[in-house]
């Protein structure tokens, strides 16, 4: 399997992500809290969040279909699928951009959530 191109998730992550996950991964504010409409605002994506607490294949499905559809159950979510607009390489290359930026603690916990263990 080729290697996600790096610069490029970075690129994509400051097109398509940056404006609600912040320029540094960092999240809006009270992120845990629900807002006046009862969504939460944007998680951070560095190792202050939850991101790295998912396998793979859920940051996947949630970046592509949107994180209403992956939970489901009538939750509803400002996250958009992105299906439409960035193909799975892409998706791709921003989850390894931003997986890239982890410490080795939380980069080493994900990858054995991914792997099922």
């Amino acid at each position: 399997m080729k290697r996600p191109d790096l610069s490029r998730g970075a690129a994509v992550y400051a097109e398509a992500c940056a404006s609600c996950h912040g320029g540094m991964l960092e999240g809006q504010p009270d992120w845990r809290s629900p807002g006046p409409d009862g969504r939460l605002p944007a998680p951070p994506h560095d190792k202050t969040g939850h991101t790295w607490h998912h396998p793979d294949d859920v940051l996947f499905r949630i970046v592509k279909e949107g994180t209403a559809a992956v939970v489901g159950g009538g939750y509803e979510s400002d996250m958009p699928g992105f299906g439409g607009d960035l193909s799975d390489a892409e998706i791709r290359a921003v989850l390894a951009y931003i997986k890239s930026t982890w410490p080795e603690r939380e980069r080493s916990y994900q990858e054995r959530v991914s792997q099922g263990n």
